[in-house]
């Protein structure tokens, strides 16, 4: 059987593999390497690849559900993955797929009930609604359905009661034109907090007296009050920095408590066993760059304290399990751990050290089980469970093809940058990698800037990782200055220092390599989205010189336009910039801080790609470089992909395909090949 499996897997893989050569070379002539020369993880595998995507253990411990990321077939389907439902019993070792025939999210066990739940939408529902399946076996059944999509939804600790968020309802408008205009950031819905009894024959929803838009909606223990997030508007920039924290009654739906004096950012907020304190993971302050603190405040109101502010790390995520326990997930450098933490501070401990798995999310039951969502250097997200005090084990394998490719060998490395700071960052070798021998490098840049990458599966259709060590390369992930898990002063080191010693961290990353007879220093490339991109336009133009080929994905080329056209522009000054364009004349800084006003340093060749709905750096970003590029730098090898209706990241499986093909095909013909001008342009359907 197994031989049967893999004699299958192989026909499938030479099938789609003979298909893409046709597409990408049918009548070209081109010398690029074939796609099929790879030793080990294929761009076609990649592409297949499933991970768990959530975990939610039973409060009996009984029972794991969990979420499996499905992707489509990009040759037949530009959309994006599924997430299936799988429910696993803990007692039988047995794994359920419990929903497949559509997307799921949100999924719960409803407290003292023998089911789970989830939000999806089937064909006959207009608007994603709440569904129920018992986990005895049957079918799932529509549980609640309100007027809009439904976002999110807590039970109430005797599952009686839904609180749940969804859009506002608005008045539809009719158009006496056939044609009518966008007005740009009016008319948006609010997103409101609703209540529901779901004893009542005819449950109907009632709104929470909360004006603004609410994102987090938590019950207290006793299930009387709602802890809520809201945020004045909408708007994307108001998510980020302007949410309040507010105590609302169950009984009344009126606000008790309006007067938690919280500032910055803001991703959680959990109750205290007696209901009488909250737990915010949250920003030390408005200044902070991410919601990566525990910060403790009474629910009757006062400032926020950060309870660990000398944590050389950042807490991903947390769970008030017993009166003075807090649970939590925490990232140092690119390690992570799970351990535990007194609400004032004290007794911080590892119960799993960092320098093992990367632990992406948990959960905890009260008898101290925990399932765990968890990726590794040689797997993407499974599900691991613990059920003592021991190490956990992994309980799925949705890949298991995966388990005999050949892998390159993936290390930490740590050097000295230019000014004797210490930059940690990760590297993975070639399949088959010889000591001693040089080999083209790909730099790949994470975005935020307030962003790491961590020791663990680090391939996908944005970093070429295993891909890219199939083919013959070594890929390095640097933690530059301004990375998250290092603590808020390493966090904050790069602000108001645009593509300055941040970048500097990059190039001294790539010298190391080289010095260490790694990197071979007339092949290097670089690549990375959104201020990954920054940094890959910046190596392409300031720091030309050490580079041999660059990926520009969704980037930033010109600070003065970008403050103009993104969603965050307070975001950006905050807790980037932190001053003003305009103020200071601090034109000419931020304009010397731009890869458009280095175009005359270029020399490497350059492949830039956007998405046309991009709200976060406007596509005019990438146009505004190719044109310098183009008029400025005519001999330059240089391309500009614009992908119709992508957002800022790429979520749907053709444009993710077509891009990585492009990304490879250039670092293959500027790395490998000649390099004396671009691959054969593609704009074709792919053969029947």
């Amino acid at each position: 059987m197994v031989l049967l499996e893999k004699i299958e897997k192989l026909m499938k893989t030479l099938s789609t593999r003979l298909l893409l050569i046709l597409m990408l070379n049918v009548g070209l002539g081109s010398s690029i390497p074939a796609f099929s020369d790879a030793n080990g993880l294929t761009i076609e595998e990649m592409m297949q690849i499933k991970r768990v995507t959530s975990v939610e253990l039973s409060d009996d411990h009984a029972y794991i559900a969990y979420g499996v990321s499905d992707p489509a077939d990009p040759l037949k389907e530009n959309k994006t993955p599924e997430n299936h439902l799988y429910v696993y019993n803990t007692d039988t070792g047995e794994s359920i797929a419990y929903y497949t025939n559509g997307s799921v999210s949100n999924v719960a066990f409803r407290p003292g009930g023998e089911s789970v739940t989830f939000i999806t939408r089937t064909e006959d529902d207009k608007v994603n609604a709440i569904y129920e399946m018992p986990l005895t076996g049957g079918g799932p059944t529509r549980l609640f359905q309100f007027e809009t999509s439904i976002r999110d939804y807590q039970w109430s600790p005797d599952g009686e009661r839904l609180a749940f968020t969804a859009p506002e309802p608005t008045e539809k408008v009719e158009h006496k034109l056939p044609y009518h205009p966008d007005i740009y950031e009016e008319g948006l819905s609010h997103r409101r907090a609703y209540v529901v009894d779901m004893t009542d024959r005819n449950p109907s929803a009632s709104r929470l007296k909360v004006e603004g838009t609410i994102y987090i909606v938590r019950w207290s223990p006793d299930g009387e009050e709602l802890a809520v997030s809201v945020a004045p508007t909408p708007l994307v920039d108001d998510y980020y920095m302007k949410q309040d924290v507010k105590v609302v009654s169950h009984a009344t739906r009126e606000v008790i408590t309006n007067d938690i004096d919280h500032d910055g950012k803001l991703t959680d907020i959990r109750w205290s066993p007696d209901g009488e304190r909250l737990a915010l993971l949250a920003g030390n302050d408005i200044h902070d760059v991410i919601a990566g603190r525990i910060m403790i405040v009474s629910a009757d109101g006062g400032t926020p304290e950060n309870i660990y502010p000398d944590f050389k790390g950042k807490f991903e995520q947390i769970a008030w399990t017993q009166p003075n326990t807090i649970h939590f997930i925490a990232s140092e450098s690119t390690a992570s751990g799970f351990g535990t933490i007194n609400p004032d501070g004290s007794d911080f401990s590892y119960e799993l050290k960092p320098g093992g798995p990367i632990y992406e999310s948990f959960s905890y039951s009260n008898a101290g089980h925990v399932a765990f969502e968890v990726n590794t250097q040689s797997h993407p997200e499974e599900v691991y469970y613990r059920s003592g005090s021991g190490k956990p084990e992994r309980i799925t394998h949705i890949n298991p093809w995966l388990e005999d490719e050949p892998l390159g060998e993936q290390t930490v490395v740590t050097y000295e940058a230019r000014d004797g700071r210490t930059i940690e960052g990760l590297l993975i070798k070639p399949v088959g990698f010889e000591p001693g021998s040089e080999v083209p490098l790909i730099v790949e840049v994470h975005g935020g800037p307030e962003a790491h990458y961590s020791n663990g599966w680090l391939t996908s259709y944005s970093r070429p990782g295993q891909v890219a060590a199939a083919r013959g390369y070594a890929v390095f992930y640097p933690n530059y200055r301004g990375s998250t898990g290092r603590g808020i002063e390493f966090l904050k080191s790069s602000q108001g220092d645009a593509a300055g010693a941040e970048y500097d961290d990059i190039v001294d990353g790539v010298k190391y390599l080289i010095d260490q007879g790694i990197a071979d220093p007339d092949r290097i490339g670089v690549t990375g989205g959104s201020y990954g991109g920054y940094a890959t336009g910046w190596m392409a133009t300031y720091y030309s010189e050490h580079f041999d080929a660059a990926v520009m994905n969704y980037g930033i080329s010109n600070n003065i336009s970008k403050w103009g056209t993104s969603d965050i522009p307070e975001e950006l000054y905050l807790v980037h910039a932190r001053e003003r364009l305009w103020e200071d004349n601090n034109w000419m800084k931020y304009l010397e801080r731009s890869p458009v006003y280095h175009v005359d340093k270029a020399q490497t060749p350059l492949l830039i790609t956007h998405g046309t709905e991009d709200t976060r750096v406007h596509p005019e970003q990438s146009l505004e470089l190719y044109r310098h590029m183009k008029v400025r730098k005519p001999e330059v090898p240089l391309r500009l992909v614009r992908y119709p209706g992508a957002p800022h990241g790429y979520d749907r499986a053709s444009v993710q395909y077509d891009y990585t093909i492009r990304m490879f095909r250039w670092f293959d013909t500027f790395l490998k090949g000649d390099g004396e001008k671009p691959p054969v342009h593609i704009n074709r359907q792919v053969p029947e």
